[in-house]
């Protein structure tokens, strides 16, 4: 080890130290499948013993779901850097916004959504799910419809599938090369007004008689 990585190692505080080799993990498993990349890799890409990766982060499979909740999760910070305009705007930032990470960290983002060689494992399914109910929460937030009680779940439904295409307008993007950066981010902040603004008005007013009927049913 050279006397400059000794430095740098002492350097480092222990959030410090930990955003390093998460950053490095987030590398690594975008650039090469899940078996493929082992915790001395990740140790050396960081340039810190191998024993701090089972300290922040635990087994290599805790480390990858870490990787994983890290690309598919939107942050809070990221509602807090919304313009405090009107819908469109707050809409088309939350676009580019989303469109920024996924193509800084493309490779990585690609593996995470897609589970890269971990074959349905319920781990990432779970955090998959989890993140997907983030995403729903806050999407909310940023259109304006957090304080809505009433029919939440079908809100909260909608912007899950709107996610869902979200997720999968970018791999057009990204991975097969078929729409440019601003063709899907016009189909997605156009998706997204016309989601608020015409469907769950409509989506809403539809299903108050629908479930009176079924209540007052026999």
């Amino acid at each position: 080890m050279s006397v400059e990585t000794a430095r740098r190692r002492r350097r480092l505080e222990p959030d410090a130290r930990r955003g390093q080799i998460l950053a490095c993990a987030v590398r690594l498993f975008g650039e090469r499948p899940y078996p493929d990349v082992s915790t001395t890799d990740v140790a050396r890409e960081a340039g810190v013993a191998r024993g701090l990766i089972n300290h922040y982060f635990g087994s290599k499979k805790d480390l990858y779901l870490e990787v994983v909740r890290v690309m598919v999760t939107i942050p809070e910070v990221a509602l807090e850097r919304l313009p405090k305009g009107d819908l469109r705007s707050r809409v088309e930032a939350s676009v580019s916004w989303f469109l920024d990470v996924v193509s800084r960290h493309s490779t990585s983002w690609l593996a995470a959504v897609t589970a890269r060689g971990m074959g349905g494992d319920a781990d990432v399914e779970r955090v998959l799910a989890e993140a997907e109910e983030v995403a729903a929460d806050r999407v909310l937030v940023a259109v304006g419809l957090a304080g809505v009680e009433e029919h939440r779940e079908e809100l909260r439904g909608m912007v899950r599938a709107y996610g869902g295409l979200a997720a999968s307008t970018a791999r057009e993007w990204l991975q097969r090369g078929a729409l440019t950066r601003a063709q899907v981010h016009l189909l997605l902040t156009t998706t997204l007004l016309a989601i608020v603004e015409q469907v769950i008005p409509e989506a809403v007013a539809a299903s108050g008689p629908a479930r009176a009927t079924d209540a007052g049913a026999p």
